[in-house]
């Protein structure tokens, strides 16, 4: 197996203790300095080169992209996907992490827990928006910094404001996050390869300082994760399409928050602190999984005229609660189930006799117009209610004109 580690720092721990794992076991592996590819796109024939010649073959990918070379970076992993190339960490997925805005807007839309986020733009919404997240002490954040870059406590409101306007008027966006008090100086660093963690760490701040970050000056320590802790480290990298994963969690009162992820997590803190071979468990995972390269299931999937893929949340009433995937006839519609997620469990390729549930959400492929038949009306109704009142009035009016046996 021939691999490549997209790196621009050979000589650094992780790209040195990474390639001595892959030669380990018996991998073919070089360090290839991102920047220095060209892509090259023409009908059916996506290419790369490498220093102005034609990249051979490789069978998988390990991408270590820097936070300066983002744009550029992702797009050459996403050619190598677009080639058939595994890549350990999808471009998607290292784009999601990279920005710390969309990081919290795609957790907070599944039962993970995160600190309360604000984000705003007008001078006016600050103080409005520090309120409703519980007040000062607040955590401020540059949306791309790194290492603990960028991150400033504001003990009091009017300090917040302060810092705020200032950043904004060097025209940096922030996110304003509520201050963990009980995690003060100190996180949880979970090291995620494929569906488990194979090594934790807690990161403890020295002196005042209240950021963690072994760069900052932090000492890290081996930690026995809890199962709580592992199963939302998992689930946050895999719902931001992450194969491997450094998660970063605070401690809350009433269990963990996540507070980033990195697509590129260093190994020296966490392979000194624990002891553990953590290099080898991302090589192994890598041998393990090369036979199977990223697929975009909405592109491949949405080419049959018609055919697309969809999440459908069984809502209540309906008429599926009760029977089985079987009974429901969903099949008979030309609609397949890929997925079934109830809480916070996800059952890939749901057997026929398993029973659906109000709330069970569905990740389908199928005929759209069968789909758009198990739409909720209460889809209708939240698009009713964002307009004001007197349009509210108006619109149902000409709806019960037209349809006098629905309802909005």
């Amino acid at each position: 197996m021939k691999l490549a580690i997209l790196s621009r720092s050979p000589r650094c721990y992780s790209t040195r203790r990474l390639r001595q794992a892959a030669e380990d076991r018996d991998l073919r592996v070089k360090v290839l300095d991102t920047t220095k590819f060209a892509i090259d796109l023409d009908r059916a024939t996506p290419d790369l080169y490498f220093r102005s010649k034609r990249l051979s073959h490789y069978d998988a990918i390990l991408p270590r992209i820097g936070a300066s070379i983002t744009y550029f970076g992702t797009a050459v992993v996403r050619q190598f996907e677009q080639i058939g190339v595994f890549s350990a960490n999808s471009s998607a997925g290292i784009n999601n992490t990279r920005d710390k805005l969309r990081c919290m807007q795609i957790l907070s839309r599944h039962d993970i827990g995160i600190p309360a986020t604000t984000f705003v733009r007008d001078r006016q919404d600050v103080l409005p928006a520090i309120e409703r997240i519980g007040g000062a002490p607040v955590v401020i954040k540059l949306l791309e910094g790194t290492q603990g870059v960028g991150v400033i406590l504001a003990e009091t409101v009017k300090v917040a404001e302060a810092i705020i306007e200032t950043l904004q008027s060097a025209r940096q966006n922030v996110l304003v996050q509520k201050f963990v008090a009980e995690s003060r100086g100190r996180d949880v660093r979970a090291f995620v390869v494929g569906d488990r963690v194979v090594a934790a760490m807690r990161r403890v701040a020295q002196g005042q300082e209240f950021r963690s970050n072994v760069h900052r000056g932090g000492r890290a320590e081996a930690v026995d994760l809890d199962p709580e802790y592992a199963r939302t480290a998992v689930r946050s990298a895999q719902i931001m399409g992450l194969r491997i994963a450094g998660v970063d969690m605070l401690e809350g009162e009433d269990g963990p928050k996540v507070m980033e992820l990195n697509s590129s997590p260093g190994l020296e803190g966490i392979e000194t602190a624990t002891g553990i071979d953590v290099a080898g468990s991302v090589m192994d995972y890598i041998k393990d999984q090369v036979q199977f390269p990223d697929i975009d299931l909405r592109q491949r999937l949405s080419v049959s005229a018609g055919f697309g893929v969809a999440e459908l949340t069984i809502p209540t009433p309906s008429n599926l609660i009760g029977k089985t995937i079987r009974e429901s006839g969903l099949r008979e519609s030309d609609i397949s189930i890929l997925t079934l997620q109830r809480g916070v469990t996800v059952v890939p390729n749901p057997r026929g006799s398993r029973e659906l549930e109000a709330g069970d959400r569905l990740l389908c492929f199928g005929r759209l117009s069968s789909m758009k038949t198990l739409l909720p009306k209460s889809i209708k109704r939240r698009r009713l209610r964002s307009l004001p009142k007197s349009a509210q009035k108006i619109v149902e009016q000409v709806h019960r004109e037209a349809h006098p046996e629905d309802t909005l």
